[in-house]
């Protein structure tokens, strides 16, 4: 009997990655999952993981530590003001101070390495390009372009016995698709964690980026986001 191909799932704890790790498990793979810690304010998104993880089964759940702070460059790594209550036009326009600089690329690069160790030749990334139409890591072409590195810098794709696939099947989705799909598949996003400034409780502030797309998502799935919220946030 053939065994189950594995991937490497990134697994942020938000609900873009927890959405991804159950794709990968409904095409057949064996899911091991990679998280970071590297210095975000929204930390809390770990424990998310951790409870995602451990729900979905996954062969292997690591969590690597880095410090991407000693850089700064972003809100979310940093003492820098997460914007607040912006309007769809305003999201768009431009790359915005959240932004992580490198911060796909260095998370596909372990990944990259992970699944060259177990043997697996898919990745898994709940990357997603209309949301986060600012966000250059989360582009289409350069996924396509991280693959097709990939695939020339392991001793597995030049010699050519595994040819490393980046799986990214949200990229194209609206908030409203993610969620729809990830309810059919049995997500509980009631563990997951999106917020880029929660309180020091992990409760969401309702007004970030993230959050004001998570809310909107729900809003048109008609259901209530079961993430917990500020009392004043209107979660």
């Amino acid at each position: 009997m053939a065994t189950a191909p594995r991937a490497v799932v990134l697994l942020s704890g938000g609900l873009d990655s927890a959405t991804a790790l159950a794709i990968a498990q409904r095409e057949g793979f064996v899911p091991y999952a990679l998280s970071f810690r590297y210095g975000q304010r929204h930390a809390i998104e770990l424990e998310a993981a951790r409870q995602l993880a451990a729900r979905a089964g996954v062969a292997e759940h690591a969590v690597i530590v880095l410090d991407f702070s000693r850089f700064g460059g972003s809100a979310l790594i940093s003492d820098l003001p997460v914007p607040k209550d912006r309007s769809p036009e305003e999201m768009s326009g431009g790359i915005p101070v959240t932004y992580v600089p490198a911060r796909n690329t260095i998370f596909l690069s372990y990944a990259l390495a992970w699944a060259e160790v177990i043997g697996a030749g898919d990745i898994f990334i709940g990357v997603n390009a209309l949301d986060y139409s600012g966000y250059p890591d989360c582009r289409p072409e350069y996924i396509t372009a991280f693959e097709h590195m990939g695939n020339l810098a392991t001793r597995a794709g030049v010699e050519g016995r595994t040819r490393l696939r980046i799986h990214a099947p949200l990229i194209r989705w609206s908030k409203r698709e993610i969620i729809a799909t990830g309810l059919a598949l049995g997500v509980d996003f009631s563990l997951t964690r999106s917020c880029y400034d929660p309180s020091p409780t992990g409760l969401a502030c309702g007004a970030c980026d993230s959050c004001l797309l998570r809310l909107k998502g729900f809003r048109e799935n008609r259901i209530e986001d079961p993430a917990p919220y500020q009392p004043s946030a209107g979660g």
